[in-house]
């Protein structure tokens, strides 16, 4: 029995691309690069805000990462205040979160985004009271594709790993979720093509948010 979800955040509940390109195109023009194309950080992100600087330095021309020192501090504060720019939730996420919790479905939200610009967007865009937990970068739980962060949430919600499902848009969501021995379930809406999450031993893919209610039942 189905009793928890844990979704990731950029790319599976809340198009986010635009507001990852803002953060660190602003970062790129104050060292003196070329803004890189807000497409390009569909690969960009998915590992933090700190890779996405670093892919998006190298595409830029820094193959050396010589300004990663310079470039982490500037883009995580720049990012924190401005964490919300052009996002939106994906269409009949909404609904399908109001429809999980009227089934009395724990759920929670797991991103690599900095722990306050995690806080910041989904409560501003879903509302203080929809998730039930809500965890982001942090120096206490590493990183996706590290389980740590999954297993926690399992445990702060009382219930065995095998009966939560995990969803993510990603090669590190796929890893996260079967290091974590969930049932991992890829999402084709976000920011990476179906072969990725395939090749990646996604259990499910999935095209459309309210499918998830059939894995439910």
């Amino acid at each position: 029995m189905i009793k928890a979800c844990i979704f990731d955040l950029d790319g599976t509940l809340a198009d986010t691309v635009e507001s990852i390109a803002h953060g660190v195109n602003h970062t790129l023009n104050n060292l003196g690069f070329a803004p890189r194309p807000v497409e390009e950080y569909n690969y960009y992100a998915g590992d933090g805000i700190d890779q996405a600087l670093k892919r998006a330095l190298f595409a830029a021309g820094d193959v050396d990462g010589l300004h990663m020192k310079e470039g982490i501090p500037m883009t995580r504060d720049y990012f924190n205040d401005h964490a919300l720019y052009h996002v939106k939730p994906y269409p009949e996420i909404p609904e399908l979160l109001e429809k999980l919790k009227k089934k009395k479905i724990l759920i929670a939200v797991l991103s690599n985004k900095p722990h306050k610009a995690a806080i910041s967007v989904v409560t501003r865009i879903f509302g203080r009271a929809t998730f039930d937990w809500i965890q982001g970068q942090s120096d206490e739980v590493p990183k996706k594709p590290n389980p740590t962060g999954t297993l926690t949430i399992a445990e702060k919600f009382g219930v065995n790993r095998d009966e939560v499902l995990y969803f993510g848009d990603t090669n590190t969501d796929m890893k996260t979720g079967r290091a974590a021995g969930m049932f991992t379930v890829g999402v084709t809406w976000g920011f990476r093509p179906r072969k990725e999450l395939e090749d990646n031993h996604a259990d499910m893919t999935i095209d459309s948010p309210l499918q998830v209610l059939n894995l439910i039942a």
